[in-house]
């Protein structure tokens, strides 16, 4: 993989962020020339400082800044990855519904811009939020999401998100494809499930639920009955997937990028305890927080056979390292039911 992005320039938008920072970690070790554009609205200076001598950084917020400005930024760029995003945990998305859906207008400047630009190609970070919600709310459900099922090419069908976070991430694909219809963008819908693992803020559910257990609270408090499923895939095998798709589709379709195994909460919750050694004496389980859909698990055929993309952690194995990061982390600050909500 690394000769293929030997001195090729790349722009990663959202590139301090959770998953985009180790994207960068990635590209840079590849040999690549990277240039971030973050606005560090949730993404982390800190986050780049494994890359930090060999990228070039730019503060910038895509969403109010004048095209011309964007366009200079993407010019001489053979590749974009688009993560910049408002986002957040499952808390954020479903509090904020106005501030979501500015994400049709961030993505809108990026692909003019790619165009005007005259980027090659362009990878969007797309989100398992973009599937119906009916598919997913019976618990011990065994169907796994498929691509097709919210199919940005089919106008004329039925669609429907989670949402309106998954409705703007299912529109902007929408746009892409409508960007390769009239100019001939090449580009990518990665769609990403419960991504976790080092970096990633204690907005998201694996992050709150770890901060919890290292601080050995009793009774242990859980959003919902802890019986909702998960597919949770961890950082690094997002990142491989992603930028095997940089490399092998053109297109502009979607594709998946999951374990396809479903965790309940719960289970999530003793692998943690497990892990750290330590139970408490009793869970407490709040049923009025938000906990999205019942059951989420992606199909990941299509990725294992275009890509050859196989995930490679188990989530023992990712909870252990994220476990191991946050712990050398200096976490001061206290958790409460308003921060978790917040984009953090």
């Amino acid at each position: 993989m690394s000769n293929k992005w030997a001195d090729r320039n790349v722009l990663v938008t959202g590139g301090a962020s959770f998953i985009g920072s180790h994207l960068v970690d990635n590209l840079v070790k590849y040999g690549a020339n990277v240039t971030v554009i973050d606005n560090l609205s949730s993404g982390k200076v800190d986050n780049l400082r494994r890359s930090w001598n060999k990228i070039k950084f730019i503060e910038k917020d895509l969403e109010y800044t004048h095209k011309n400005e964007i366009t200079n930024v993407f010019k001489n760029k053979e590749m974009v990855f688009h993560l910049a995003a408002v986002h957040g945990g499952r808390g954020f998305i479903s509090t904020h519904p106005a501030d979501v859906t500015s994400n049709l207008a961030i993505d809108h400047h990026v692909f003019e811009a790619c165009v005007n630009a005259d980027v090659n190609k362009i990878i969007f970070a797309s989100t398992a939020c973009v599937y119906p919600s009916k598919l997913q709310e019976k618990i011990g459900s065994h169907y796994k999401l498929k691509e097709k099922d919210s199919n940005p090419v089919n106008l004329e069908g039925f669609l429907s998100a989670d949402i309106e976070y998954g409705w703007s991430k299912l529109m902007s694909e929408i746009q892409l494809m409508s960007f390769k219809k009239q100019y001939g963008l090449k580009g990518c819908s990665v769609r990403f499930v419960t991504a976790y693992g080092p970096r990633e803020n204690k907005t998201h559910s694996l992050i709150a639920l770890i901060y919890k257990a290292l601080r050995k609270m009793d009774p242990y408090e859980i959003w919902g009955n802890g019986q909702q499923e998960r597919d949770f895939t961890y950082v690094k095998d997002i990142v491989d997937g992603t930028i095997l798709a940089a490399e092998k589709i053109s297109d502009c379709s979607p594709i998946n990028l999951g374990t396809g195994k479903r965790y309940k909460i719960i289970r999530a919750v003793e692998i943690i305890c497990k892990i750290l050694n330590w139970r408490p004496s009793r869970f407490k389980f709040n049923n009025s927080m938000p906990v999205g859909v019942l059951s989420r698990a992606l199909d990941n055929s299509k990725a294992n056979q275009i890509l050859g993309w196989t995930p490679k952690y188990s989530l023992e194995q990712g909870l252990t390292e994220t476990i191991e990061w946050y712990k050398g982390r200096q976490e001061n600050e206290k958790l409460s039911s308003t921060s978790l909500i917040e984009r953090g």
